[in-house]
């Protein structure tokens, strides 16, 4: 049967001499994990009560009568390692030295009879004796399971009062002790009792799912057991009728978590999202390079009807946005992805609950590249300085003159090509009258007019280049101006 079963060994133990001794052989053999389920109890009046139950798995194949039972809570680090599997080591092809063809070889300098610090053949250290201590860390329990041993005593019948185990910290795991010896027959399953206690706990709504207008009930625990409880469903009962269901995480001694365990149809809650346009909250300029904070301001409405005649606790969460700051609302608690906010809620009564948040960016510009137009409404903005407000002007005031030089030289320009175009003209007219008796007047006359032309061509000539050297003036005013400004 050994050799057949994949999942069965057969360990030796030998004794070397033939002194009397006693043996103690542990083992551990994989097993199901245990799992937990909680009753947790809101009466009409007192502290509420959670009782906790263990569901545990017999599959080792053979009858468990009487055995000491703990059952382990944790996350260690597990895995599945080949033991004993043979490992077979994968070689090199070689090749004996005379069957290859010789090789040109390279020889570096030399740097003295010691290498690396020590010298060349010495003995290597012996290894270092195997400590038991690291061997009976390998033999431990992988993972959370069972630790069972086997006794004698039959287990007591259960009692109307719940009996519960000991919980004990065991490192960064905790354990959980039956009192009694436990018997569970093969390939079967056994309920056991191992918390019975008051718990620090309250109702609460909780609203986080905004494609609903209905939150859900909910409870926030406060682990005052002084135990760890370990993860898994939850049911609630309030006022001795059954309320829902909820899961919960494993949760840790003093450590809070908020359960939701039913739909509640007596509260609706609507969304109305308002976001501003983005306004300039500072300016700074350095070497010629503007940087602008910009502001980006949004606010969520949240809008509560209690339609029930009792009074609530809501809890709203809102999804935590990178680079994002509240500036209306703090928070009561926040998750890793969530701001939960607290909102009392009257009976019979409408609520309205305002977050806002703020966004800061900036932005990054060449002041060189800037329009008047662009300046203009930098110069009206009320967050600049008195300081900044008048470089800036000054900077506006000069590109405003380097455009008008700008457009009047671009004006001459166009009428010098007019002219000329006109000009053209008149001597293809004045060349066709010199063919034609009797038109010298009138050749003449156009004579003049092309030379008041000619003269009109130089002078808007002159004052293009009179406005190219007050454009050139003002910009290097500017770019002095742009080199020294700060602030």
């Amino acid at each position: 049967l050994a050799s057949r079963s994949r999942e069965k060994r057969s360990v030796y133990v030998e004794a070397s001499s033939g002194a009397a001794r006693q043996v103690v052989v542990r083992y551990i053999t994989p097993a199901p994990m245990w799992k937990s389920s909680y009753r947790l109890i809101f009466p009409d009046t007192g502290e509420p009560t959670l009782e906790g139950w263990a569901m545990v798995d017999n599959t080792t194949g053979e009858d468990w009568n009487g055995v000491r039972l703990a059952l382990v809570s944790g996350k260690p680090i597990s895995f599945i390692f080949p033991l004993f599997a043979p490992r077979l080591v994968t070689r090199q092809t070689a090749a004996l030295p005379e069957d290859e063809a010789a090789a040109p070889k390279l020889y570096g300098g030399g740097i003295g009879g010691v290498i690396g610090g020590a010298v060349m053949n010495e003995a290597m250290p012996a290894m270092a004796p195997r400590e038991e201590g690291r061997f009976k860390s390998m033999r431990q329990a992988p993972s959370a399971g069972l630790a069972l041993a086997k006794e004698s005593v039959v287990a007591d019948a259960m009692t109307s009062q719940i009996e519960t185990a000991a919980g004990s910290a065991i490192a960064e795991l905790f354990e959980y002790r039956m009192p009694h010896p436990v018997s569970i027959p093969k390939d079967q399953s056994a309920m056991l009792p191992f918390l019975q206690q008051k718990i620090g706990a309250r109702k609460l709504v909780i609203y986080s799912d905004q494609s609903s207008e209905h939150p859900r009930n909910a409870a926030e625990l406060t682990n005052t057991t002084g135990q760890t409880l370990d993860g898994g469903p939850v049911t609630l009962f309030d006022g001795g009728a059954y309320a829902g269901e909820a899961l919960v995480e494993t949760l840790k001694g003093g450590d809070k978590r908020l359960i939701s365990y039913a739909v509640d149809l007596g509260t609706r809650i609507t969304t109305k999202f308002n976001a501003r346009e983005a306004t300039v909250r500072e300016v700074h300029v350095n070497r010629g390079l503007m940087t602008t904070r910009y502001s980006q301001v949004e606010t969520r409405t949240y809008t509560i009807k209690n339609a029930d005649a009792k009074g609530k606790t809501l809890i709203i969460e809102q999804p935590i946005r990178p680079e994002w700051t509240l500036t209306s609302q703090k928070p009561k608690d926040s998750s890793a992805k969530d701001y939960r906010f607290e909102v009392p809620l009257a009976p019979n009564a409408t609520a309205s609950f305002p977050v806002t948040e703020e966004h800061l960016y900036s932005t990054s510009l060449a002041v060189s590249s800037f329009t008047p137009e662009f300046l203009a409404v930098y110069v009206e903005n009320q967050a600049l300085s008195d300081a900044a407000r008048r470089q800036l002007q000054q900077m506006l005031d000069l590109k405003r003159q380097i455009a008008a030089a700008e457009r009047e030289r671009n004006n001459l320009v166009s009428q010098a090509v007019t002219l000329a175009t006109d000009q053209q003209r008149l001597r293809e007219t004045m060349m066709s009258l010199n063919s034609v008796n009797g038109q010298q007047e009138q050749v003449q006359k156009y004579a003049r007019q092309l030379a008041a032309g000619e003269e009109r061509i130089a002078a808007l000539r002159g004052q293009q280049d009179a406005l190219r050297q007050k454009q050139t003036e003002l910009e290097g005013q500017l770019n002095a101006l742009i080199g020294r400004m700060q602030f």
